[in-house]
């Protein structure tokens, strides 16, 4: 009898443990979904955010957004006690190469999307972010030599003729969409190969960019049109949060990508160029006229035959653990 009712006191502590670990899961998975979707809706609003410091030069909201993002994100890797961390990786020569180049790409992302949004040209910068994991899919299959679909296959040859069709369209080449989804997804594939975290990774790029920053910030602030010449408390106040801005959702991404499988957080990156669709056509009423929103269609079609491509090979491996996508972003 005793044995029989140890037995049977093991199995429901047992079945116990496994509900509340199941139910843990869920917790952390809700979590996660909650915290990716908050970041990708701020990523997508920050456009807004740009749209109110239209009155100043690009090149130098950069600069400043370095200044203040760096301070930010020193002020967080001290809470999180990881500057033994950062500076060893800063020693090693091949990671500090790594990080030189993100932070050059990150630059070039940066740059053309708030000249895009303060140019008023919003759906262009929709159209890059569309296009950003049609140019990571075709980077695997060259630069990883991964073997293409047929979906893939379709995605790249809807992508091709998009292009195409939008420069028609708009009279010349999208430049700046190009320039971001092609500086995105190189960016992406490098940061494969930095082995610190999303957060860890982003500090060590602004803190390269550090320098050059302050160097562009002072130059240009002998201008007649700059921040520091014109800028109003408002403004100045919007300028210091470019920093929080940056590291804010930042830091919600890297609790959803701890705990969410890729299969749902991929398909939550298109929350942020889509919310740049609207904005540019229902809030600041940029020109969509029927050859354009075809080429948009084209980059859609591409998108969805890489979603469904991505959903087929994302199969669970033995023992039912779903894979997780590993913090590689830092937008």
């Amino acid at each position: 009898m005793g044995r029989r009712g140890s037995a049977v006191a093991s199995g429901v502590v047992g079945e116990g443990d496994d509900q509340h670990g199941a139910r843990g899961q869920r917790d952390e998975l809700s979590t996660g979904i909650r915290a990716g979707i908050v970041a990708y809706v701020v990523w997508g609003l920050l456009t807004i955010f740009w749209k109110q410091l239209s009155a100043f030069d690009a090149i130098e909201l950069i600069g400043w957004r370095v200044l203040f993002a760096t301070v930010v994100m020193a002020a967080i890797v001290t809470a999180r006690g990881r500057w033994s961390v950062l500076t060893a990786a800063l020693r090693t020569p091949t990671v500090l190469a790594r990080l030189t180049l993100a932070a050059l790409l990150l630059t070039a992302n940066w740059t053309c999307y708030v000249i895009a949004v303060t140019d008023g040209r919003v759906l262009e910068t929709a159209l890059g972010y569309f296009m950003a994991p049609l140019g990571t899919m075709v980077l695997g299959i060259v630069v990883l030599h991964e073997r293409p679909t047929t979906l893939q296959r379709l995605a790249m040859a809807c992508g091709a003729v998009a292009v195409v069709v939008l420069t028609v369209s708009y009279g010349r080449p999208p430049v700046l969409a190009l320039v971001i989804a092609v500086s995105w997804s190189l960016y992406g594939l490098l940061k494969r190969q930095v082995p610190l975290s999303a957060v860890e990774s982003l500090a060590g790029e602004t803190f390269v960019l550090l320098v050059p920053a302050i160097a562009v910030v002072a130059v240009l602030a002998a201008g007649s049109g700059s921040i520091p010449a014109t800028a109003t408390a408002a403004d100045w106040a919007l300028v210091t949060l470019t920093g929080a801005v940056t590291a804010g959702p930042l830091l919600l991404f890297a609790v959803a990508a701890q705990r969410v499988p890729f299969t749902i957080l991929g398909p939550l990156q298109y929350l942020v160029p889509t919310i740049n669709f609207l904005l540019g056509w229902l809030l600041y009423h940029e020109s969509i006229p029927a050859v354009r929103l075809l080429g948009f269609a084209l980059v859609w079609l591409a998108l969805a035959a890489t979603t469904i491509d991505r959903l087929r090979g994302a199969a669970a491996p033995a023992g039912g653990v779903v894979p997780r996508y590993a913090p590689t972003r830092t937008g």
